[in-house]
């Protein structure tokens, strides 16, 4: 298990746990982040992760993708 930040971009992982406070985990399942669901890093841009989920393109602060663990 690594934080979602680690994942080598274009492989398919899925989620394993959602780490935070509730108010973060309420606001990344309001996102599409489910443990179970599949997700995929498309690329980085600086802080920033930009991960394919569900479809939909999400860009999410790297604060945040350390809190997804897959």
């Amino acid at each position: 298990m690594m934080p979602l930040v680690l994942a080598e971009p274009g492989q398919e992982q899925i989620i394993k746990k959602i780490g935070g406070s509730p108010d973060v985990k309420k606001h990344l399942e309001d996102l599409g982040f489910n443990v179970g669901g599949n997700v995929s890093v498309v690329s980085m841009l600086g802080e920033n992760v930009i991960v394919k989920i569900k479809e939909s393109r999400i860009a999410v602060s790297g604060e945040l993708a350390r809190k997804i663990m897959v």
